[in-house]
């Protein structure tokens, strides 16, 4: 199975994600799949359905740290800051767009790792709104449907589907 990004405004990136049920040799492919693409596409996180998969798991991999890549399996946020953090959000689904989004600086997240073990772990920082940001896609949400205003919403839409046009030319 060879995996691509999909592009908004794709229509699986507006579902809500369904649990993972059995993690297996197959799951944990597509998990080191989706890892090496979103490396190659200079991302720091890939939802599953942002590669067609309408499951809930996700990668993630922030380069300002020296540990190994996470495996989110299931992830569950069960405690979130007070605090806010402001930061402008890409995402490999919606090229060459930025959009600043308002999230809680910490999470306090329950997920299985990649080998089907529970885990309950902090995050705060990059890593938080990562980590949020992948869940939105779990959930059906896309940092466009964070812009408030009408005629931002549709300049955004018209360079989506510019960039998508020019991504679709043949080489």
């Amino acid at each position: 199975m060879i995996l691509k990004i999909v592009i908004a405004p794709d229509p699986i990136l507006k579902k809500i994600a369904k649990p993972v049920n059995k993690i297996d040799e197959k799951l944990k492919k597509i998990l080191m799949q989706m890892l090496d693409l979103m490396y190659e596409s200079n991302g720091i996180g890939l939802a599953a359905p942002q590669v067609g998969i309408s499951k809930r798991f996700f990668v993630m991999d922030n380069p300002e740290e020296n540990k190994l890549p996470y495996f989110f399996i299931n992830p569950v946020i069960i405690k979130k800051s007070k605090d806010i953090s402001e930061f402008a959000e890409g995402c490999l689904s919606v090229p060459i767009q930025r959009i600043t989004i308002y999230r809680p600086e910490s999470i306090e997240l329950e997920y299985l790792d990649i080998n089907g073990k529970k885990q309950i772990e902090s995050f705060n920082g990059l890593n938080a709104t990562c980590i949020q940001h992948e869940i939105d896609h779990l959930n059906g949400i896309i940092i466009t449907d964070y812009i408030e205003s009408k005629e931002e919403y549709k300049e955004v839409l018209k360079k989506l589907n510019e960039t998508k046009k020019k991504m679709q030319k043949p080489q």
